[in-house]
């Protein structure tokens, strides 16, 4: 069973740090990489690199026969799926079998008994793990469907029996909005997983989503390594993650443990497994579904215990016992993994895309940091948002938040938006802090403050004077006097916000007043693009600041982030939000649900576009008349592409 080059079947930072335990063990490692992946980070990390096809995962990540081509080319003797793609593809693990390679991960028959989450329902329901009321027959029928859900009671969800990841996944609060839900989830299934299979079950209200990472080896030995809530989600995928769970003590640790390992025994399971649950509110817990794979974030799971959990599968795979039994495995102090997506928390959470302009990882010893990124590369649309996973641990929950706060205030991103602000404002969150998330928090807590006034025009001011020809100029002048206009458009949701402001040279910075009169003083320390450091009304602080090559400015301080254009630079781009929805990302135009001609109210579905493996609606900023439609159904959009003219209804 032995092994010795291992290729890695994804990308990202998974692929990364997958490398990184291989290295450390001496195996040799193979990166596979699509035309769109050329120049990643992960291609770099690997020892040799195959080109295994075209940059739409059906063609590359998730076409098998090229996957066994790359490995029999690189002389690779085994396998590791990482996860997503095809972690959990029993077909997969059977064309490694076939071709004589390692597969690291479970046996086909294992992944097909929890493949599919009807099925897995009734298996565990045979074996005594509690799962939730719900219908998981065979018949498919929509009448079918609406009758079983009338026994099992609102709200409900409406899950595809296959796949995972959020799709196909429906939350529904009463009767009358079922029939939509069901055609929308079978539709996104079909999409995602090639299956529109559903299942539904009973709605756990203000439940926990609380997970048990298990291990088995090839000797009969299972075991689990304590729980993980992964409770703050949005649209059901999961942004924050910790161990241990704030709601588990160690009697319910030991009671949730036992279940997953029947669970795992029940299906004779080898390698690194997730048995996630739903925990209620009085105690009581039910299964949700078996990932059969390692765990995006199973950092914090390493941390708390101590163990590297790659390194833990590849001895399982090659043959080796579970390195410590059941009594061996110690908690020590806590974990809190963050998960810095490409998207825009203030638009819906639309995939961002485009070019890093900047990059900086947390220090180490603040936090570890899993990511496949890097300055200068660019995000697609091709693949999911998530760019790196920023992990810290304390002695204690609060010292592991603390630390995670300070960490992604360190991290730098510039050239797109994402959801670090967002994190951060989380973390600082009171429900949080008291350990009181359930899964309904993200998707239902209040929009917070925008950024007051003050903030937003020391940001501006940042603008101005980096936007300035003065600080253009070679070196920064302390001498003389000069005064010139300058106006910014504030880039956000929504049409551009025009800022006008009036900058100063002074003897030792620059003075800008806004429209509101008032003056925000900058004295220049230092200018060490991208990090610049000022004094802003009297208090000193770093700040990063990099221009696009539009000529626009992203200045990051702090947790916040803006982006301010020149007109010259944006005439177009406000033109096209002057006229109607420009496209929030790249993508694909997936429906268009007008026509010319046609009428629309303010909140309108206008069209969906597919991008990151996630459908997005566009919806009209304000009541009229559709003058011309500038796309068409199937064709890729670039961000803030005009995707239809909107005249007034007079």
């Amino acid at each position: 069973m032995a092994f010795s080059t291992l290729l890695i079947a994804n990308r990202g930072e998974i692929a990364c740090r997958i490398a990184r335990s291989a290295r450390k063990l001496g195996y040799r490692t193979v990166a596979v990489y699509s035309e769109a992946d050329r120049g990643a980070l992960h291609v770099e990390s690997a020892d040799v690199a195959v080109c295994i096809g075209a940059a739409a995962p059906s063609a590359s990540y998730l076409n098998i026969p090229a996957l066994i081509e790359a490995a029999r080319r690189a002389g690779a003797d085994a396998i590791h799926p990482g996860y997503g793609f095809l972690a959990e593809n029993a077909d997969f693990a059977r064309a490694c079998a076939d071709a004589g390679i390692r597969f690291v991960g479970p046996s086909p028959e294992a992944i097909d008994a929890m493949g599919n989450k009807r099925a897995a329902r009734r298996r565990m329901a045979a074996v005594g793990v509690p799962c939730v009321p719900g219908y998981d027959e065979g018949s498919q029928d929509e009448a079918v469907l609406i009758a079983a859900a009338g026994k099992i009671g609102y709200p409900l969800m409406v899950k595809a029996a296959a796949g995972g990841g959020g799709r196909g996944l429906r939350r529904v609060l009463e009767a009358a909005a079922l029939p939509a839900a069901l055609a929308a989830a079978r539709a996104e299934a079909q999409s995602a997983f090639g299956s529109g299979e559903l299942i539904l079950e009973r709605a756990v209200v203000d439940a926990r989503h609380v997970e048990v990472q298990v291990f088995g080896d090839a000797h009969g030995n299972i075991i689990h390594l304590g729980e993980r809530d992964c409770s703050a989600q949005r649209r059901n995928q999961k942004v924050l993650e910790e161990s241990p769970s704030p709601a588990v003590d160690a009697a319910l640790r030991a009671r949730m443990g036992e279940t997953a390992v029947a669970a795992a025994r029940a299906i004779g399971y080898v390698g690194a497994g997730t048995v996630e649950m739903l925990l209620a509110a009085d105690g009581s817990y039910y299964f949700l579904e078996m990932n059969t794979r390692l765990q995006v974030e199973h950092p914090v799971t390493e941390f708390v215990t101590g163990l590297d959990l790659v390194d833990w599968q590849l001895r399982v795979a090659a043959g080796e016992p579970l390195p410590l039994g059941q009594d061996q495995v110690q908690l020590r102090g806590h974990a809190i993994e963050a998960r810095l997506y490409a998207e825009d928390p203030d638009a819906n959470y639309a995939p961002q895309t485009g070019p890093i302009l900047c990059w900086r990882a947390p220090a180490a010893d603040l936090a570890r940091t899993d990511t496949g990124i890097g300055e200068g590369r660019s995000v697609g649309a091709d693949y999911d948002p998530m760019l790196a996973k920023i992990i810290a641990h304390g002695a204690d929950r609060d010292e592991a938040r603390r630390k995670l706060v300070r960490a992604l205030e360190a991290t730098v991103l510039l050239g797109l938006r994402s959801n670090r602000g967002q994190l951060i404002e989380l973390l600082q969150d009171e429900v949080f802090r008291s350990g009181g998330v359930t899964t309904r928090w993200l998707d239902t807590r209040p929009a917070p403050p925008r950024d007051d006034a003050a903030t937003a025009r020391q940001a501006a001011a940042l603008a101005a004077v980096l936007s300035s020809r003065v600080a253009a100029a070679s070196g920064w002048r302390s001498s003389g006097s000069l005064s010139w206009p300058v106006k910014l458009l504030l880039i956000g949701v929504g049409e551009p916000e025009a800022i006008r402001c009036a900058v100063e040279e002074t003897p030792d910075g620059y003075s800008v007043t806004g429209a509101d009169g008032i003056a925000t003083r900058l004295v220049a320390v230092s200018n060490a693009a991208p990090r610049y450091v000022f004094e802003i009304d009297g208090l000193r602080r770093a700040i990063h600041a990099v221009r696009d090559a539009d000529g626009a400015w992203h200045v990051q301080d702090g947790a916040r982030l803006w982006v301010f254009e020149l007109p010259a630079a944006s005439s177009a781009s406000a033109a096209a939000h002057a006229t109607g929805p420009v496209a929030p990302m790249s993508g694909r135009v997936a429906e268009i649900f007008v026509a010319a001609g046609e009428a629309v109210e303010k909140g309108g579905l206008l069209m969906t576009l597919e991008a990151m493996k996630m459908y997005h609606e566009i919806r009209a900023g304000r009541a009229g008349r559709v003058a011309e439609l500038l796309v068409a159904v199937g064709q890729q959009v670039d961000p803030r592409q005009a995707l239809l003219k909107l005249e007034d209804a007079a």
